[in-house]
């Protein structure tokens, strides 16, 4: 969990990614990330055009650079039908969005604190505040150990694995699809609801068969094959403790 107070007391604030801070944004990409940007994602990302952004600040700087980036996410919104994860979303009648991150950064000095967390943590309330978005996504490659605790942190969730989905100095890297929900938005049932839901429904005919079964067998005289109700009777008790650990899982 972020500490909000940490970050008010180091005075760390958030605010869209401007024209100005292109220089520094292209330097610190260029730090973080083992793949190179081309000039038009750095001009979409200040000029706000079909991308989403907040900057993180540090106002307590005494340099004179306290409105330089210390850390930046970047984002974008897609339509459900045109991304890759469709099929992990349940269908709606509603035409739906998703809010996709495209780059997260913080600076050296800076990690450690809280400042990532915070950042995806306005991602998500910038989510949740669209009605019409599903979820939150994003890629990690395979190796980034750092990246992939604070997603399960903030309790995103690791849907798919993509063999070889990089290729960066002539080798593949696996990548991890991350998917925080909002609004409601779940999963389709997985195969394993639907053996759950099937087992489910067995079980309530089963009980309801050995119900009619147990009506039967009180109605004949207690001396003709008695142990055969007992049978019954214990078999339904079983039946029913096991229906209490039964979950659904999407």
């Amino acid at each position: 969990m972020v500490d909000l107070k940490a970050l008010q007391h180091s005075s760390i604030s958030f605010r869209p990614i401007l024209p100005s801070d292109r220089q520094v944004l292209e330097k610190i990409h260029s730090d973080v990330f083992p793949i190179r940007y081309e000039s038009e994602f750095f001009q979409n990302v200040v000029d706000g055009r079909d991308v989403i952004s907040w900057a993180a600040v540090d106002r307590s700087r005494q340099d004179g650079l306290d409105d330089e980036l210390i850390g930046f996410v970047t984002a974008r919104i897609i339509l459900s039908r045109d991304s890759e994860i469709e099929d992990l979303l349940r269908a709606s009648r509603s035409e739906q969005a998703l809010l996709y991150i495209l780059t997260l950064g913080v600076v050296k000095e800076y990690r450690n604190r809280g400042i990532a967390s915070a950042l995806i943590r306005e991602v998500i309330r910038y989510a949740s505040n669209l009605p019409t978005c599903q979820a939150v996504y994003l890629h990690v490659i395979s190796y980034n150990n750092p990246a992939i605790q604070l997603y399960k942190k903030l309790a995103f969730k690791c849907v798919r694995v993509l063999y070889g989905f990089y290729f960066i100095n002539g080798q593949h890297y696996d990548a991890y699809l991350f998917v925080y929900y909002v609004n409601g938005g779940k999963s389709p049932c997985s195969p394993l609801e639907l053996v759950t839901v099937m087992v489910t429904y067995l079980r309530s005919a089963l009980k309801s068969v050995l119900g009619k079964v147990e009506e039967r067998f009180s109605k004949w005289p207690k001396h003709r094959d008695s142990s055969r109700c007992l049978a019954a009777s214990h078999l339904r008790r079983n039946n029913t403790v096991d229906d209490t650990d039964c979950e659904c899982v999407c």
